[in-house]
C-alpha cells in the first residue's frame, strides 16, 4: 500500500468513527426521558412525540430532524433536558413538505427551558424563510419556573413564539396545532393562534391557569376536564376547532386537513432529474484529513458531492483559495463558494495558504455571489477557513477592503443559501462563508468541525500568555512546566468549546450530519427554499 493510500485509508476510519460516534450520540438523546417515562406516556393511551411523527408523516418518507443536540449537556444541575424537550424537524405529509414541532412529554413534562424556546423559535424560523406549513403537537407544562427568567421576558424568549404565530397567519403561512396533553398558561396561545387546532378528549387539556392556581387565584375548585377539557374548549367555549378521542385519530385528521390546502407559487428554482456524482460519495471521507491542519483538495470533495462529479469553476485561475463553481446537486442548480485548502500560487506566483481568504478570493467570492443573485441561483457554502490573511502585506493590499466586500455581498444575498461546515469556521472567516449570523436557510455541520474566533492552539497560546503575564504582575512567575500545564487545559477548554457539539447544542447550527447524507439535506433544504417567493437582490454600498 502506497503512503498516499494509506493516509487515505487512515483519514477514513478517523471520519467513520466520527460518524459512528455521533449516531450513538443521536440514538440516545432520542431516548427522550427513558423507557420508564415512554411507558408512563403510553399507559395513558398517548403516542410519544417521535412516535407521533413517524405515524404523521407519509409512509416511506425521512423525518429530516434538525436541533437534535440541543441542550446537549446542559442543565445539567436541572437533570439535563435531552433534544431540549422538543423534536423538530422537516418531514412530508400528503406530499408536502411541512416543519413539524413536537413537545416531548418524557422530559420534564415538555416543559420548556430557554433552549426550548430557542428552538422552537428557529422551527418557526425556518417556516416563515420557506413559507411551508408548520404542525404543532403540543404536551408541555409550560415554561420551567426554576428558569423563568432565561425563557420569559426578553425579545427572543417564550412570547416570540405568540408574536411569530400571529405574523405567519397574516402571511398565509398555515399552522395547525394538536392539543396532545397538557397546555397551559401562556402556552395555551400557541395552538389557539394558529389557524386551525384539534384536542384530544380526556388527555388533552388546554387553560390560562390550572384547577390549582385557580383555586388559590379565586377560591374555585375545578377539575382538570371541567376546567379546560377537550368537550369544554370545543362545545361550550368554541375555543377549539376539532375534538378527537385518541393521537392517531388527531394525526389524521392533520392529513387531511394538508391534504385540502391549495398550493402557491413556487420561487422557480432550476432543477432536472438528477444524476449522482461519477466519484463515490464515501470517497470524501478518505479524502477529509483526520488532522484538521493538513492541505487537501476540496475539488475532490465537490465532485464526491455535485452531480456527474461535474463543476463549471468561475475566475478558476484567480483567488484560487476560495473555489467558486455552478453545479448540480441532486437535480437542483447551485453556486457553491467552498474553502480551498491546498497550498496554491497566486497569479503573481506569491504562495497562498489553504483555508485564508485573501484580497483576491474575497473579491472572486463577492463577484459570484452577486452573479447567482442576478441568476436566480441559490447558493452553497462549504466551510474551512481559518480567517482573512493578516501582516502588512494584506493590509497595505486594502484585505479590509475586500473582506468587506465578500461580507456585504452575503449580508445581501437574497437567494436561498445553505452552509455546510465541513473544518475549521474561524473568525470573520465564518461570517464571510455564511456563518449563522448571515442567514442561511439552513446550517449543518459535519463531525469534523470546529467553530470558533481562533483556533485551539493559537487561542491557548494568547490566553495562556495573558495568565502568565498577570501571575508576574503578582510577583508569582511559574516555570516552563507549570506554563505548560496552563496551556494545555487552556487548549483542552477551548477546544471543548469549538466541538461542533458544543455549537448545536446552543443552535448555532441545525444539526450535526453524517457527510454521506450531505446531499439529501442540501435537497431537502433547496426544495423547502422554493416555496418562498425571492426578493430582488441590491447589493447595497459597496466598493468595487
Amino acid at each position: 500500500m502506497s503512503k498516499k493510500e494509506l493516509e487515505f485509508k487512515k483519514n477514513e476510519d478517523a471520519n467513520k468513527l466520527l460518524i459512528s460516534k455521533l449516531l450513538q450520540k443521536g440514538d440516545i438523546i432520542k431516548e427522550g426521558g427513558g423507557k420508564a417515562k415512554m411507558e408512563k406516556q403510553h399507559a395513558k393511551g398517548k403516542l410519544s412525540a417521535r412516535e407521533r411523527i413517524d405515524y404523521l408523516i407519509d409512509k416511506d418518507t425521512r423525518f429530516y430532524e434538525f436541533g437534535l443536540f440541543a441542550a446537549n449537556d446542559m442543565y445539567k444541575e436541572h437533570g439535563g433536558c435531552p433534544a431540549a424537550g422538543v423534536v423538530t424537524g422537516l418531514g412530508y405529509i400528503k406530499g408536502r413538505l411541512c416543519v413539524i414541532v413536537a413537545n416531548d412529554a418524557t422530559v420534564k413534562a415538555g416543559a420548556w427551558f430557554p433552549m426550548t424556546g430557542k428552538k422552537n423559535l428557529r422551527a418557526q424560523e425556518i417556516a416563515m424563510e420557506n413559507n411551508i406549513p408548520i404542525i404543532y403537537l403540543v404536551d408541555s407544562a409550560g415554561v420551567y419556573l426554576p428558569m423563568q427568567d432565561e425563557i420569559f421576558p426578553d425579545k427572543e424568549h417564550f412570547g416570540r413564539i405568540f408574536r411569530n404565530n400571529a405574523v405567519m397567519s397574516s402571511k398565509g403561512i398555515l399552522q395547525i396545532a394538536a392539543i396532545m396533553g397538557s397546555c397551559v398558561a401562556g402556552g395555551a396561545y400557541l395552538p389557539i393562534m394558529s389557524d386551525e387546532s384539534i384536542i384530544i378528549e380526556k388527555t388533552g387539556s388546554i387553560f390560562l391557569a390550572g384547577p390549582f392556581l385557580v383555586k388559590a387565584a379565586i377560591g374555585e375548585e375545578v377539575d382538570k376536564e371541567t376546567l379546560g377539557g377537550a368537550k369544554t374548549q370545543t362545545d361550550i367555549s368554541g375555543v377549539v376547532d376539532y375534538k378527537v378521542k385518541t393521537d392517531e385519530e388527531a394525526l389524521d385528521l392533520i392529513r387531511n386537513l394538508i391534504d385540502k390546502t391549495g398550493h402557491k407559487e413556487k420561487a422557480g428554482l432550476d432543477r432536472v432529474e438528477p444524476k449522482p456524482p461519477k466519484r463515490k460519495l464515501e470517497e470524501l471521507l478518505g479524502i477529509l484529513p483526520e488532522d484538521r491542519t493538513k492541505p487537501y483538495s476540496m475539488r475532490d470533495i465537490l465532485e464526491c458531492l455535485v452531480d456527474d462529479s461535474e463543476l463549471t469553476y468561475y475566475k478558476e485561475g484567480f483567488g484560487k483559495t476560495i473555489l467558486t463553481a455552478y453545479a448540480r446537486i441532486d437535480g437542483w442548480a447551485v453556486g457553491i463558494v467552498a474553502n480551498e485548502r491546498q497550498i496554491v500560487k497566486s497569479e503573481t506566483g506569491e504562495l497562498q495558504f489553504g483555508g485564508v481568504i485573501y484580497s483576491d478570493s474575497a473579491d472572486k467570492a463577492a463577484r459570484f455571489i452577486m452573479t447567482c443573485n442576478q441568476k436566480k441561483i441559490p447558493l452553497i457554502f462549504i466551510h474551512d477557513v481559518t480567517g482573512f490573511m493578516v501582516g502588512t502585506r494584506s493590509e497595505h493590499g486594502g484585505i479590509i477592503k475586500d473582506g468587506a466586500k465578500m461580507v456585504n455581498s452575503v449580508a445581501n444575498s437574497t437567494v436561498p443559501k445553505i452552509s455546510i461546515i465541513a473544518g475549521n469556521s474561524y473568525g470573520a472567516g465564518n461570517y464571510a462563508m455564511c456563518g449563522k449570523a448571515y442567514d442561511p436557510r439552513f446550517i449543518y455541520a459535519w463531525p469534523t468541525a470546529k467553530i470558533a474566533v481562533m483556533g485551539g492552539t493559537q487561542a491557548a497560546k494568547v490566553l495562556t500568555q495573558i495568565q502568565v503575564s498577570a501571575l508576574k504582575k503578582q510577583g508569582k512567575e511559574p516555570d516552563p512546566e507549570t506554563q505548560k500545564k496552563l496551556f494545555e487545559k487552556t487548549k483542552e477548554d477551548y477546544d471543548r468549546h469549538t466541538s461542533p457539539y458544543y455549537a448545536a447544542a446552543r443552535l448555532w447550527v441545525d444539526e450535526i450530519i453524517n457527510p454521506l447524507e450531505t446531499r439529501e439535506y442540501i435537497s431537502k433544504g433547496l426544495e423547502a427554499a422554493n416555496n418562498a417567493k425571492i426578493e430582488c437582490f441590491n447589493v447595497g454600498v459597496i466598493q468595487t
